[in-house]
């Protein structure tokens, strides 16, 4: 006997995220888990760490008036995962970013701002790949990352992030709020922005030696 656990769409797609959100915090378990019992070399952990933040932030957004509390959903589903609770909540951070956050920490730099621009890069990335490509959508996620990234007194003012992003400001500005980006504009931020977010990580390490 078949039994349906939806009576439409809707519904189905509530399960469906529910089901998501139980993956994402039981993979991050497992992936913090592995990371502290050195089992993933610590660049892996943290591509794979930054894509379960990313989904989670996007689909806990999405579902926040089914599951307004995380902890609750945790908990009712007896799920035990305290550390993928820490790190997709209380850090937003891979733990390799936190610790590259105290290096540059201890060389004057506060570790909440350089925690800000990781979750800022990835949010605007994040966005992009879900095709959320009109100017009003993308010209405050580029706010927000350029905001941060000037608040670092690390980085030079010629900093790649910096002078891209303020490009990119620039370009969006001129465009109504319902214009949207082109595939290849697109494309090309999106790229800009991993450039970017790759030269920032290695920019932490120098800060804080």
């Amino acid at each position: 006997m078949e039994v349906k656990l939806w009576n439409d769409k809707r519904e189905r797609e509530m399960y469906e995220n529910l089901a998501e959100l139980y993956a994402i915090i039981k993979a991050t378990e497992k992936l913090e888990k592995a990371y502290v019992r050195d089992i993933i070399p610590s660049a892996d952990y943290e591509i794979e760490c930054q894509k379960l933040i990313a989904h989670f932030k996007t689909l806990s957004s999405a579902i926040k008036d089914t599951v307004p509390s995380i902890e609750r959903f945790h908990d009712t589903y007896k799920m035990d995962c305290l550390a993928a609770l820490n790190r997709l909540i209380t850090s937003g951070v891979p733990a390799t970013v936190e610790h590259r956050a105290a290096a540059a920490a201890s060389g004057g730099t506060s570790a909440a701002i350089v925690a800000e621009c990781v979750q800022n890069f990835i949010t605007a990335m994040d966005s992009l790949k879900l095709n959320m490509t009109a100017v009003d959508q993308v010209f405050p996620l580029l706010s927000d990352l350029s905001g941060s990234l000037n608040k670092l007194s690390i980085l030079p003012p010629d900093f790649e992030g910096k002078t891209k992003m303020k490009e990119w400001i620039g370009r969006l500005a001129k465009m109504g709020a319902a214009d949207e980006l082109t595939e290849q504009q697109a494309r090309q931020l999106h790229f800009d922005l991993e450039s970017s977010y790759n030269s920032f990580m290695a920019a932490l390490p120098t800060a804080g030696a």
